[in-house]
C-alpha cells in the first residue's frame, strides 16, 4: 500500500490536535486540514479524501453531527470516518459507530496506535477499491464493462436532463471480427480488441469521455455535453484512428475497420436512456448496411 497517494482530512478545532497528528501522518499520506465542522463537510465533498478523521468536540457542530451529514450525502457517504476524541463512555463509542464511524483513536495520541488504525482503515479501501475494479472492468481490454455502462449512462442521462444539456452515444463493431477470429484466431482477437481498445482512449482526451467494452467486439462510449456536430467529429476521428492501426502479425501488420452507429439528444422529460441506447445500436445496424466503416446518425439525432 503506498501511502503517497491517499488523502487523510483532519476535522478538528485543537491546533495541538491537528499538529500532532499532522506529524504523525504527513510522511506517509497527504494530510489536510479543517478546523470546524461545516467547513470539514464542504472539504469533504470538493476533495473526497480517502479517510477522515474527525474530532467528537466542536464548537460549532458536533463529530456526531457531522459524521450524519456525511453519510447522508451520496458524495461522501463512502468515506471511512476514524472518531478522535477523549471521551472514553461505551455509550459515546456505540453512539459514533452506530451512525457509521469505522473506528475510534482515543486521545492523548499514541504515535503507533494512530499509524495502525489508519493503515488498516487504507486497507479495506484499497480492498474494497480492488473488488469493484474486478466487478466493473473488463480484463482483457482494461476497459469499463457492461455493468459499468450500464450505471454510467444511467447516471449520465439524467443528469443531462436535469441540466437539459445535449448527451451523445456511440456504439461501435468491429468490422467482420468473425472472419478475423476465424482466419488469424481467437488469440490475435484478443489483440485486436486490446488495441482498439486503447486507440480509443488515446482518442478521447476530454475527462468526461466514457468509453467500455459492451460485449464481444462492440463498443459504447458516452459523450457528455456533446451536441450532434461535435459527436460527428469525435466519431470520425475514432474511425480513423481505427482504420491507421498496424496490429502486429507474425513478421507483419494487421489492419481492421469499425462501424459506428450515432445518437445525439436532450433528453425529453419522460424518456429513459435505454431508448436512447437502442436508437444508437439501429443506426449501427444502418452503418453495417451501408457498407461498414462509416459513421451513422441515427434518425432521431438529424
Amino acid at each position: 500500500m503506498s501511502g503517497e497517494n491517499y488523502k487523510i482530512l483532519v476535522i478538528d478545532d485543537e491546533k495541538h490536535n491537528i499538529d500532532v497528528l499532522n506529524e504523525i501522518l504527513s510522511p506517509m499520506y497527504e494530510v489536510l486540514i479543517s478546523k470546524d465542522g461545516l467547513h470539514g463537510i464542504k472539504m469533504a465533498k470538493e476533495i473526497v479524501p480517502d479517510l477522515i478523521l474527525l474530532d467528537i468536540i466542536m464548537p460549532d457542530m458536533s463529530g456526531f453531527e457531522v459524521i450524519q451529514t456525511l453519510k447522508g450525502s451520496d458524495v461522501t457517504r463512502r468515506i471511512p470516518v476514524i472518531f478522535i476524541t477523549g471521551l472514553d463512555s461505551y455509550k459515546d463509542e456505540e453512539k459514533g459507530l452506530l451512525l457509521g464511524a469505522a473506528d475510534y483513536i482515543t486521545k492523548p495520541f499514541r504515535n503507533a496506535i494512530v499509524k495502525a488504525r489508519v493503515k488498516t482503515q487504507l486497507q479495506v479501501v484499497e480492498y474494497i477499491r480492488a473488488l469493484e475494479r474486478i466487478g466493473m472492468v473488463d480484463a482483457l481490454t482494461d476497459l469499463p464493462n457492461r455493468r459499468s455502462f450500464d450505471k454510467q449512462l444511467e447516471n449520465e442521462w439524467g443528469r443531462a436532463k436535469r441540466e437539459k444539456t445535449p448527451i451523445s452515444i456511440m456504439v461501435i463493431d468491429i468490422d467482420k471480427f468473425k472472419v478475423f477470429n476465424d482466419t488469424y484466431g481467437h488469440a490475435q482477437g484478443d489483440v485486436v480488441l486490446q488495441y482498439v481498445a486503447k486507440s480509443f482512449k488515446n482518442t478521447l482526451k476530454r475527462p468526461a469521455d466514457y468509453v467500455a467494452r459492451w460485449g464481444g467486439e462492440e463498443f459504447v462510449i458516452i459523450l457528455p455535453h456533446t451536441d450532434l456536430e461535435g459527436a460527428l467529429t469525435i466519431s470520425e476521428l475514432i474511425r480513423t484512428d481505427v482504420e491507421k492501426l498496424k496490429i502486429p502479425y507474425n513478421d507483419s501488420f494487421l489492419s481492421v475497420t469499425v462501424s459506428i452507429g450515432l445518437n445525439c439528444e436532450v433528453p425529453p422529460r419522460y424518456s429513459y436512456p435505454a431508448e436512447f441506447l437502442s436508437k444508437a445500436d439501429k443506426a449501427l445496424y444502418a452503418a453495417k448496411e451501408a457498407g461498414r466503416n462509416v459513421v451513422m446518425p441515427s434518425a432521431a439525432a438529424l
